[in-house]
């Protein structure tokens, strides 16, 4: 049952972690946080040292703490905080780990991004308090990252050492998957999930935990490798975080494929020992080697105005990183292979979606060059029967929840927008989403260009720059995305299209619920076969103007 009065439940899982709980348990009975505004829940998963007697002993030494401590057998990380999400009792989960210590007002910073009610999660940050040049390399390389996030609006990466969700939220997505049962991508493959729906994620950077990080070059190396392992199982599931996410650098990928091709070429080019022939390749190994150098430029000039040692060890330091987690990486695709295990599967394929963009830069290509005469005469059209601009931008939501501006050819009068009170009641809606017939505001040449779809063509520019598709849902608006229940977002994991199932179904007769209905069954039955047979559909709708107001 949720508390009235709590703010919300801090959840820190622990495995063997008899030397490093006390710190973190200590920092968090000193948040600037009333004791009273928050419960700990500590979740012991299958410990077999002294775990759980240090806990009992801290709890009966702070009464004033809400401390609760539950205890499973191992099974990871994930289900041990799954676990403990289930027995919270705020509205709000924090999570943090047993080896980190969090900064006195980290719960302050923490639920200080929920005061948004768009918000459903948030992402910390690290500090650390070691010296050693390694620990002090980790620190600089997330630092980078959270540079990188820093002038975002919104992320989809939540690392759970400093994270928070709505409690409903979470539970309602099920938490983090067991089948990750060492610590590795379960925070980030549940993120991913939440920003395929569009819910917002935040980076709140003073929200930070002291942490204790790798003290050497094998632990550094171990801790890569299992991430690369397990990402290769999350990429199946989410193959378009295969190209970018809001925290991994770009560079980092390069530089893995820069280190496969001189593993590969450098054996090569030692046969030129025995068969002079192949000696060129000497000068490919060269090459690479430089092109890798080049790329740890920037990070190593970060590392430079840190310490000149921490420059030093930075580009051996990054060959390490490159090379455990593309092993990591390779192994795990080759030990996943064939059908992944679990319940999750892409909503499109990785090899699907190559194809689809395929077909959209060459659709939007062609109906481009097809449509612009046809704009050209509508836009004259247009300026001679009333006045405005030739153009309509709005902001609509599509992949992923990013806001996107669509561009329509305009259709209504200039002041169409200011006059939509008049016409209807938005507060007593009975559905989100409304088409008016015979609409006023629908100008002579605009009913034309809504009869054949003229209006939409200047979306082959959308689909150009990849903000929408040819097929796909329809493009929403924002206000009606506020008022989604969680299984609607499924529909935002796929981008929006120029036609897709409400265009062939109806159009602007269908309900929202029907519409919906069609749209979501299109996304969990998706084929390339599908996307095919409504892009020929459309043509005899467009001609038969069914649904078009």
């Amino acid at each position: 049952m949720q508390s009235e009065t709590l703010l919300c439940s801090v959840i820190v899982p622990v495995y063997n972690g008899a030397g490093a709980i006390e710190r973190c348990l200590n920092a968090l009975a000193a948040q600037t946080v009333a004791p009273g505004r928050y419960e700990v829940i500590v979740v012991d998963d299958g410990s077999t040292d002294d775990t759980a007697a240090v806990i009992a002993r801290w709890r009966r030494a702070h009464p004033h703490i809400q401390l609760t401590l539950l205890s499973q057998a191992n099974a990871g990380p994930a289900a041990a905080r799954n676990r403990g999400a289930a027995a919270a009792r705020a509205p709000l989960l924090l999570f943090t780990d047993a080896d980190c210590a969090p900064t006195p007002t980290w719960i302050e910073a923490m639920t200080a991004p929920f005061a948004d009610p768009d918000v459903a999660g948030a992402k910390g940050a690290y500090v650390t308090e070691q010296t050693g040049l390694v620990p002090r390399f980790v620190q600089a390389e997330y630092e980078d990252r959270y540079d990188r996030m820093a002038g975002q609006a919104q992320i989809d990466f939540i690392d759970t050492y400093s994270a928070a969700y709505r409690r409903a939220i979470f539970l309602e997505n099920e938490g983090f998957d067991p089948i990750f049962t060492t610590a590795s991508v379960e925070d980030q493959e549940f993120s991913f999930r939440l920003a395929q729906k569009g819910y917002r994620l935040v980076f709140a950077p003073a929200a930070r935990v002291s942490h204790l990080h790798d003290s050497s070059v094998r632990e550094y190396f171990r801790r890569k490798y299992y991430i690369g392992f397990w990402k290769a199982l999350m990429i199946r599931w989410h193959p378009e975080r295969m190209v970018q996410d809001s925290h991994t650098p770009q560079v980092l990928k390069v530089q893995i494929v820069l280190l496969a091709a001189l593993i590969a070429l450098a054996p090569l080019a030692l046969l030129g020992l025995i068969w002079p022939p192949l000696n060129w390749l000497w000068a490919a190994v060269a090459a690479t080697a430089l092109l890798f150098l080049l790329t740890t430029l920037p990070f190593v000039r970060k590392l430079a105005q840190r310490s000149p040692a921490l420059a030093l060890i930075g580009p051996p330091m990054l060959v390490v990183r490159a090379l455990a987690l593309g092993s990591g990486y390779l192994i795990g695709t080759i030990h996943f292979a064939g059908t992944p295990p679990g319940a999750r599967q892409p909503v499109i394929s990785g090899w699907q979606r190559l194809v689809k963009r395929t077909i959209d830069i060459v659709g939007a290509l062609i109906g481009l060059t097809i449509s612009i005469p046809l704009v050209a005469i509508a836009a004259i059209a247009i300026k001679l029967e009333s006045p405005g601009p030739v153009f309509f931008w709005q902001v609509r939501i599509g992949e992923n929840g990013r806001p996107f501006r669509i561009v329509k050819l305009r259709t209504m009068v200039a002041d169409a927008e200011a006059r939509l009170p008049e016409l209807v009641d938005l507060e007593h809606l009975e559905e989100p989403a409304f088409k008016l017939k015979n609409d006023p505001r629908v100008t002579r040449v605009g009913r034309i260009l809504r009869r054949t779809s003229l209006d939409e063509a200047p979306q082959f520019y959308n689909v150009l720059r990849g903000e929408m598709s040819l097929v796909g849902p329809r493009p929403e608006e924002e206000r009606i995305v506020r008022l989604y229940q969680d299984h609607h977002r499924k529909r935002l994991a796929v981008k929006p299209g120029m036609t897709g199932p409400m265009q062939v179904n109806g159009r602007g007769d269908l309900s929202f619920a029907e519409r919906l209905q069609m749209e979501l069954d299109y996304i969990e039955h998706y084929s390339l076969r599908k996307d095919f047979e409504i892009l020929l559909r459309t043509f005899p709708v467009i001609i038969r103007g069914n649904g078009a107001h």
